[in-house]
C-alpha cells in the first residue's frame, strides 16, 4: 500500500475504534432488547488493526534503503 491509501486506512481504523469505545461504554439496556454487536471487541480489534497499519506508516516514511 501507497503512503495515501495506509493514512485513509489508520484514519478510518482510528474513527471506528472510538466510535466502537463510545457505543461499548454505553451500558446495555435490557428493558428494550439485548445488544447484538459486541463493540468492545470490535474496538480492541480496530485498535489492534491500526497499530498494524501505524507500523506500516512509520515503515513507509522511514529512510529508504538502497
Amino acid at each position: 500500500m501507497n503512503l495515501t491509501v495506509t493514512s485513509i486506512a489508520a484514519a478510518v481504523l482510528l474513527a471506528l475504534g472510538v466510535f466502537f469505545g463510545w457505543r461499548g461504554a454505553i451500558g446495555p439496556d435490557l428493558t428494550r432488547e439485548p445488544r447484538l454487536i459486541p463493540y468492545r471487541f470490535l474496538m480492541v480489534l480496530s485498535f489492534g488493526l491500526l497499530l498494524a497499519v501505524v507500523a506500516h506508516l512509520v515503515t513507509l516514511l522511514g529512510p529508504k534503503t538502497p
